[in-house]
């Protein structure tokens, strides 16, 4: 590609890339690994980052595992990680809805998984509506479902009981409970698989309570800047010096250019550079958000200089 964005990162390009930065962001899946398995050299290279002095950081819009499950992972993989260091949307999720929405000691209505139920609990907010929902044969009008009066906020995560029964529920709870707040922890559509397969994303169920209650919500994931400010507000980041590596452009890079982030994309998950080739040719505003600064064909590439 012509310019300055999109430059392979490789050879003697790779060493003053990482010496500028103090600290690193790293998608998850398709990153530093793929399903179950490890991408090839990934945690040699996290290992030598924080070896050399780097902060590590893992950052992913999956709401179905706790921290420690996300630790529990990549240390069978060979990963040096602690929870501290690992920003899921389950977590960002409760961290959100404590500190900006004050839900401390609270209820929600959870559309979301035994993990996010679990984070909640974590920061002192109580939810209801993990799991299946049946509504008993003499409940049948829609529009009068029980509701519980102590519900503060709707919050749509990854759920495998999502249902018409839940769809409606949030419905009501959006518009019978006066001020119901309503977060989302993230809006990928399409959650890619090895073989060319995919699955429905959160942006699925989120989009249709959006639909029903003519409402948007407020999302904590990539690339909404909330996941970096959760990170940064912590740990002291400063944006100018971190890098983030990631392989969506919609997501990863993106959140990296709405928070003055170096970007880096690794070509083991979705994106391609066709891809940012066609974002950077668009001349659209939006679209050049997400095109990265650099791209890798693995974040194996960044091994020869980090073992110097």
């Amino acid at each position: 590609m012509s310019g300055s964005k999109c430059t392979r990162l490789t050879g003697a390009l790779v060493k003053p890339v990482l010496d500028s930065v103090d600290s690193v962001l790293f998608d998850c899946d398709g990153v530093i690994w793929r399903g179950d398995q490890a991408i090839p050299g990934a945690s040699q290279v996290i290992n030598l980052l924080k070896e050399s002095g780097k902060k590590v950081f893992f950052v992913t819009n999956n709401s179905t595992k706790t921290r420690k499950m996300y630790v529990e992972k990549m240390t069978t993989m060979g990963f040096n990680a602690t929870e501290e260091e690992v920003f899921g949307t389950a977590y960002c999720s409760a961290m959100y809805l404590k500190n900006e929405c004050k839900l401390e000691g609270k209820k929600v209505y959870l559309i979301g998984s035994n993990a996010m139920r679990d984070e909640l609990q974590a920061v002192g907010i109580q939810q209801t509506g993990v799991g299946e929902d049946h509504i008993s044969g003499k409940q049948m009008d829609w529009a009068n479902v029980d509701l519980n009066p102590e519900v503060k906020a709707v919050v749509v995560g990854f759920d495998e009981h999502f249902s018409y029964t839940k769809l409606n529920r949030a419905l009501q709870y959006l518009i019978q409970q006066p001020g119901c707040l309503f977060v989302g922890t993230n809006r990928d559509t399409r959650l890619p698989l090895e073989g060319g397969k995919a699955v429905p994303g959160t942006g699925c169920l989120l989009q249709a309570v959006e639909t029903a209650a003519q409402r948007q919500a407020q999302t904590v994931g990539k690339p909404n800047r909330y996941m970096f400010d959760c990170v940064a507000s912590q740990f002291g980041v400063d944006p100018g010096r971190c890098l983030m590596v990631g392989d969506r452009l919609d997501t990863d890079i993106m959140l990296g250019s709405n928070c003055g982030l170096k970007t880096l994309l690794t070509l083991t998950g979705v994106s391609t550079v066709a891809d940012a080739e066609a974002h950077q040719k668009s001349g659209c505003a939006e679209r050049q958000g997400m095109v990265p600064d650099y791209y890798v064909e693995s974040i194996a590439d960044l091994l020869p200089a980090l073992q110097g």
